[in-house]
Formats: structure tokens, C-alpha cells, sequence
């Protein structure tokens, strides 16, 4: 039985695409809409939309990572794609996964998340089958289309692995469907929504207040007082210019970070506000990437690690990702800690929300706020910011560099 497994997973290896669904050229308009390939429900692109859509199924959709040394640098040439960067400066990330032999954490906690909203929308009476696609390695997105469509599906809410508004952790989410619909011929005949993005939903932050709760108590028993302690809320930095493009900057007054940037302090101020009220925080970033003359988001956590004073504790918390990616188990877990503990420093790091069902049913809540179409004043949000857009606002989260490419899920361009 072991052996038959074994040659099972080697054949769905060698069958398995080492490179994802080309660019797409363009987009499909239904007559007299303003959003492609949309349900009729938000074709006209209404910041939120109130009235109910009967979906035939969720799209799960996930950065994706490699399983094995041989997927390294092909996930990472997908990843890159259209940025010209070669193999050699690859291998330099690629040593992060190679330290793990070879295999990212994230495609098995998607698994795991696809398999624990399967059973949260059975329990709450969702009878919607879940497909799972990933942006930049197997099973990629177009896979988990052509997937849906054979079943008979033609209309899909989509959940993307990510909370915040940035190119990265939205647009680029909403291009690749667009390319997955063009692979797959599927432009005209399957329609794709996207739940709103969920930095303020309470489910989602939940995990977040307990794991602070539990650290910063961890520290108080360890013998520091609050006064000692300091919270790091850790999240991917992006560059300056795309954060200034986040968060639809036309619409807000967002500072110098934009979007992306207002929306983790808002959250990381509920948290603490609920877990640990007069314990010292800050926001930081990590896993910066690119020449030195581009400017992001700062500080980096281990340059805020070592300019701490006064402090003899810290806890590290995870705010920008949704589960125990390379970037926590390298960046924060291995590099963060080795910085405070030269330091001098006694430190803690938080989980991740992961398949905690305060998240899990945070998400099944986001499907059934459009299943409903719910009124956006009945919408669980906290945070200094009210529930975001349901549809994309125009030219939210562009590129700078790379500029609009064909998206779905939002007004253009």
C-alpha cells in the first residue's frame, strides 16, 4: 500500500505543470456592466453589494509553495514572473525553503483550511463545495476553475489567503483570475466575486487577541513588568510606492503607508486594545526584497528589535499573514529570534490564525454575508474602519512598476 502511494504521488509529480496560466490579454464585459465576469449582483460595481447571490461554489485561493528541492526555483520563477530576475538571485531566496527541505508549510495548511470550511459551512447549513487553486504552484487556479466548470459550476466567490489591501495581497489575487479564466477559455461563461477584504472582521483578529493575551501573560510570569514588555505586530513590507496605491487612496485620506499600512494599525490597535491595553506596540515589517534604492516600508523587525530600550521582553505577532508561512518560519521565527536573543531579550511569538475557527467561521460569515446579501450597517467589522469594498474600487492597488494588467472582481482599470 506504501509503495502504491509513493508511485501515486510520483505520477501526480511528473504530470504536475511547472509554470502558471499565462498573462491574460484581456477581460470579458457582459453588455452594459462595469466589472468582468461578475455576477449580475455586482456587475455595475457598487461598493457593497445588498442584494443575495446564489453561488454554485467558493474558490479557495492560495499563494501556493513548493513541496520538494525540485519545485523550488520554478515556484519562485512563477512568482517572479515578468520582473526579469534571474536564477542566481532565486537561489538566494531559494535557501529559505531549501533549509526546509525543499517543501513550504503552505500548501498542507491550505489542506487543512479547505478541509476545516468544508465542515464549518456544513454546520452552518452552506451546502457550497469548495475548490482550491493556488496563484504560483500546483494545484494552480486555472486547475481549480476547469475543476468547478466540469462539476457545472458558473458562478464563484472567492476567498483570497490574504486580509489586507496591497497589489500583492489583492490585485495581483483578482489578475491571476483574470489569466485563469482566459487558460481555460472560461471568460464568458463562469462568473467570479470576491468576498471583501477581512482585516477587520472580529473572527479573523480573534486569534490574534488570544495569542497576544497568552504571551504577554507568558512574560508577566516570567517576571516582566508591562513597562518591560514590547509587542511587535509583524506584516510583509511592500514597497513605499505601492503602499501609497493601496487601499483605494482616492477615497481616503490614508497616511504616508497608505491603505495597507492604516488598516494593520487599525487592527493591531483592536488587539491590543482588547488583549493587552498599556502594554507598548509598534508596527514592523519584514522580508523585504529588491535593490536597496527602492524604498519600503519600514522598520524592519530586527532593526526594531535592536533599537529597543528600556525593554527586557518581546512578543512577535504575525499580523499579516493568515497561517505559518516560509516568511513566519524563516523571517520572524528563525531571523527575529536569533536578533532578539543577541539582544539580550526574552521573546515569544505568536500563532497565526491558521485553522482556529474564530477565522475559519469569519470566513464562512464573508460567504454568507453575499449569499444573504446582507446590509452593509449588519456586517462584522471593528476597527477604526467600517466593512471594506465588496468590489474593487477603480485603479485600487496598482503596480507601479508593472502597471494594470486585465483583473476581475473590481471596477476598471
Amino acid at each position: 500500500m506504501q509503495q502504491q502511494t509513493e508511485q501515486q504521488a510520483q505520477a501526480q509529480a511528473e504530470q504536475r505543470r511547472e509554470t502558471k496560466a499565462p498573462a491574460a490579454t484581456g477581460v470579458h464585459l457582459e453588455p452594459g456592466a462595469a466589472v468582468p465576469s461578475a455576477t449580475p449582483a455586482a456587475q455595475a460595481g457598487p461598493e457593497h453589494v445588498e442584494e443575495p447571490v446564489a453561488y454554485d461554489g467558493i474558490l479557495l485561493s492560495g499563494f501556493g509553495g513548493p513541496e520538494g528541492q525540485d519545485d523550488v526555483l520554478p515556484f519562485l520563477r512563477n512568482v517572479t514572473r515578468g520582473r526579469g530576475i534571474p536564477d542566481e538571485r532565486l537561489e538566494e531566496v531559494a535557501t529559505h525553503y531549501r533549509h526546509f527541505g525543499g517543501v513550504s508549510p503552505i500548501n498542507d495548511q491550505n489542506r487543512e483550511l479547505k478541509a476545516a470550511l468544508e465542515a464549518a459551512l456544513a454546520a452552518a447549513g452552506v451546502d457550497l463545495p469548495v475548490y482550491w487553486g493556488n496563484r504560483n504552484w500546483a494545484p494552480y487556479l486555472d486547475e481549480a476553475l476547469q475543476e468547478a466548470a466540469d462539476a457545472g459550476a458558473r458562478s464563484l466567490i472567492a476567498i483570497p489567503t490574504s486580509a489586507y489591501s496591497s497589489y500583492s495581497s489583492c490585485r495581483q489575487y483578482r489578475e491571476d483570475w483574470a489569466d485563469a479564466l482566459e487558460a481555460t477559455g472560461l471568460q464568458g461563461t463562469m462568473q467570479i466575486d470576491k468576498v471583501r477584504q477581512f482585516f477587520n472582521h472580529p473572527g479573523f483578529l480573534a486569534p490574534f487577541v488570544d495569542g497576544v493575551r497568552a504571551t504577554v501573560a507568558e512574560a508577566r510570569e516570567a517576571g516582566f513588568a508591562d513597562g518591560e514588555i514590547e509587542v511587535l505586530f509583524a506584516t510583509h513590507s511592500i514597497p513605499t510606492a505601492d503602499a501609497e496605491r493601496s487601499g483605494a487612496p482616492d477615497l481616503h485620506e490614508w497616511g504616508p503607508g497608505g491603505g495597507y499600512e492604516a488598516q494593520h494599525l487599525a487592527a493591531a490597535e483592536w488587539v491590543m486594545g482588547e488583549a493587552a491595553p498599556g502594554v507598548a506596540w509598534q508596527l514592523v515589517y519584514q522580508s523585504r526584497s529588491g535593490p536597496a534604492s527602492q524604498p519600503w516600508l519600514e522598520p524592519d523587525i530586527n532593526d526594531a528589535i535592536e533599537a529597543l530600550e528600556a525593554r527586557k521582553a518581546v512578543v512577535i505577532v504575525p499580523l499579516g499573514f493568515v497561517s505559518d508561512h516560509m516568511e513566519v518560519m524563516w523571517d520572524l521565527d528563525e531571523e527575529a529570534v536569533e536578533t532578539a536573543t543577541e539582544a539580550g531579550l526574552w521573546v515569544r511569538r505568536a500563532p497565526t490564525p491558521g485553522v482556529d475557527p474564530q477565522y475559519v467561521g469569519a470566513l464562512v460569515d464573508l460567504v454568507q454575508e453575499r449569499l444573504e446579501g446582507r446590509p452593509t450597517a449588519e456586517r462584522k467589522a471593528v476597527t477604526s474602519i467600517p466593512a471594506w469594498y465588496d468590489v474593487c474600487r477603480p485603479g485600487c492597488c496598482e503596480n507601479p512598476r508593472l502597471g494594470f494588467r486585465p483583473a476581475i472582481a473590481g471596477l476598471q482599470p
